[in-house]
């Protein structure tokens, strides 16, 4: 009779110690989840501030005869495709829209500098210091959100969570890859 009751004991208490510890990881993949989430959130509101201004920089630039039309356009429609990756939360597609777009405004600071009058325009000015501030905030949370994605990568793919992330659906997130 003590031995059975003695065996009901320890499975009460191995059973008990897995609730604990399913808990504990399901709490910990929640946190490394919503770090993620917030991550990204960071990312968001910087690429919307400089999606903002984008149209104030190109309104400058329209304004000199002289300036490359096609180069605006092409700005416009990346600024355009980063936006439509944006607001669907594709990863995937908001690198390489980045990257055409980053390459689009790098053309018109370079272009800028053969133009002396728009070179020396304070709202060009104020407004290429303004995305250019912009462009490295953007860089420092990539780091950060890329560092939050690779946190829960390896905590969705380890052994022993990886059993509390399959049963609960916690999945691997993508990285912010903006290209060359």
């Amino acid at each position: 009779m003590a031995l059975a009751q003695a065996i009901v004991v320890v499975a009460a208490l191995t059973a008990l110690m897995l609730v604990i510890y399913g808990v504990l990881v399901y709490n910990n993949l929640v946190a490394v989840r919503n770090n993620v989430a917030k991550a990204w959130a960071n990312i968001d509101v910087l690429l919307k501030q400089r999606h903002d201004e984008l149209p104030k920089l190109m309104e400058v630039c329209r304004g000199y005869k002289q300036f490359e039309q096609e180069t605006l356009v092409r700005v416009a429609d990346a600024r355009a495709q980063v936006a439509q990756a944006r607001e669907a939360h594709n990863i995937a597609a908001l690198g390489p829209a980045e990257a055409q777009l980053r390459a689009g405004v790098a053309r018109v600071f370079a272009l800028a500098e053969a133009m002396p009058e728009l070179k020396a325009n304070q709202n060009f000015l104020q407004l290429q210091g303004r995305i250019t501030a912009l462009e490295d905030s953007i860089a420092d949370r990539r780091e950060f959100y890329n560092e939050s994605v690779n946190v829960n990568n390896v905590r969705v793919e380890q052994f022993p969570d990886l059993f509390v992330a399959r049963l609960f659906g916690f999945r691997e997130a993508r990285l912010l890859e903006l290209g060359a």
